[in-house]
């Protein structure tokens, strides 16, 4: 293996938005970067419909792409959504700001255009190359080693590199490999809901048919439908439902069933989607679940990013946004240590893994929150006062979802600065409840 820095050799496994933001950090830093996808290069080919969520860019991922000089230009691709809008069954609408003002927005960005410009931004280092139709088929983990298998013509061939970085999703083929080593934790927990695409298309004029800047959804309690826009004035709509059961995907079976369902749960929206039955029969259900490993890297010569080692539910707005800072993390690490890649890895890992842990918990927490409490009005004076108090007191109080989606707090720091704010309150709500009991104690007594 080489030890001088720039003389070393990365293989890149998965050309989506983590492995080629990464690709571009290493680029940028001179290293021989060669990456891997096994898809074609989707800035030439169709993509299927229905398989992409739209992603939801805030703090944390606009750092990352500052970092390699491309945020101004994605942010100008992107549409702001300044909060979430609330479709109730009556049609009635209510708006919940995610900030304390416009200021504090998150961008609705498509996957395919993200990618395209990532990939762009990594072939402008000349160090670096990407092969596209090429899919994983084997990793050699001391070696450093990959198999790729041509997807048209199946031709199978043995790449050779000094370090692996595996950024190839949920379903990693590099993480794989690192399953079968000793004292290596994997754990994959699936909801019981999945998730189809749906799209309604922009309106006369291209413009939008709903309010353009806000993350929309119809709350069902144990189900729920976003929408989030495109610049061209369409909204990519995600429902999210159980798979099984009376009420859930399987039970939808004709476009009569679909139509009927719709009219009755999302009535509103219907007239919306001109395709609306032939979209849901054709597009497909896609599974939803969590990943947790550790260690996230082998020795010196293997690290996972982003989904291969720390894929999360989609509700909380950040899988991509804390993929995005994983990069950011180990490109630091990587300039602070090498070529010590091991240590690298390591100090890589450790101050990661606990934050994306959090962040699991707190996505999962979000999906009952959006779904089953957020059009109650407990929860709507709990979000206004919780945005009253940043405003008054913007360095003292900050709610939870703004520590984690307008700054790069860790996840876990803002947990417990969360719960320091709660307690604090708490005690000052009884203060207050106790004071006003004393002064009318006291008012009873001087009437007497």
């Amino acid at each position: 293996m080489s030890t001088d820095k720039h003389s070393t050799k990365f293989i890149v496994v998965g050309g989506g938005p983590g492995g080629s933001l990464m690709a571009a950090y290493l680029g940028q830093a001179g290293y021989t970067v060669e990456v891997y996808e096994r898809r074609p290069d989707l800035r030439s080919a169709e993509i299927p419909a229905g398989r992409s969520i739209n992603l939801a860019l805030s703090y944390r991922g606009i750092c990352a792409l500052e970092g390699i000089g491309i945020a101004d230009q994605v942010l100008a691709s992107a549409v702001p959504m300044h909060g979430r809008m609330l479709h109730a069954p009556s049609g009635r609408l209510t708006f919940q700001r995610y900030g304390k003002d416009d200021s504090q927005s998150i961008n609705s960005v498509s996957r395919a255009g993200l990618t395209a410009m990532l990939l762009d931004a990594a072939q402008r280092h000349p160090t670096v190359t990407i092969a596209f139709n090429e899919k994983c088929i084997g990793v050699d983990l001391d070696a450093a080693t990959i198999d790729v298998e041509h997807a048209e013509s199946g031709r199978r061939r043995t790449v050779h590199g000094d370090v692996i970085i595996g950024a190839d999703g949920a379903f990693s083929a590099v993480r794989n490999q690192m399953q079968y080593l000793d004292r290596f934790d994997y754990r994959q927990d699936y909801l019981q809901h999945g998730y189809k695409e749906l799209t309604i298309p922009p309106g006369a004029k291209g413009c939008f048919a709903m309010e353009k800047h806000a993350l929309h959804i119809w709350p069902r309690r144990s189900f729920m439908m976003i929408g989030l826009p495109n610049q061209d004035g369409s909204f990519t709509c995600t429902l999210f439902w159980p798979f099984d059961g009376p009420n859930s995907f399987s039970a939808l079976q004709t476009e009569d069933d679909v139509r009927r369902f719709f009219q009755a749960t999302f009535p509103d929206a219907v007239p919306l989607i001109p395709t609306l039955a032939t979209d849901y029969l054709q597009n497909p259900t896609s599974s939803l679940h969590t990943v947790r490993c550790s260690p996230w890297y082998y020795r010196n010569r293997v690290a996972l990013l982003g989904d291969a080692c720390h894929a999360v539910v989609p509700f909380y707005g950040q899988g991509m946004n804390a993929a995005f800072e994983d990069c950011i993390v180990l490109d630091e690490c990587i300039r602070r240590h090498a070529p010590d890649w091991e240590r690298s890895f390591r100090e890589y890992h450790t101050s990661r893994k606990a934050d994306v842990d959090a962040l699991a918990d707190l996505a999962l927490h979000n999906f009952i929150e959006m779904r089953d409490h957020a059009a109650s009005a407990v929860f709507q004076l709990k979000k206004r006062a919780g945005q009253w108090l940043h405003r008054l007191l913007p360095y003292w109080f900050i709610p939870l979802y703004s520590m984690a989606t307008f700054t790069r707090i860790p996840y876990t720091e803002a947990i417990r600065r969360a719960r320091r704010q709660t307690c604090i309150l708490t005690v000052a709500g009884v203060g207050i409840v106790v004071f006003a009991l004393f002064l009318l104690w006291m008012w009873s007594g001087a009437g007497d």
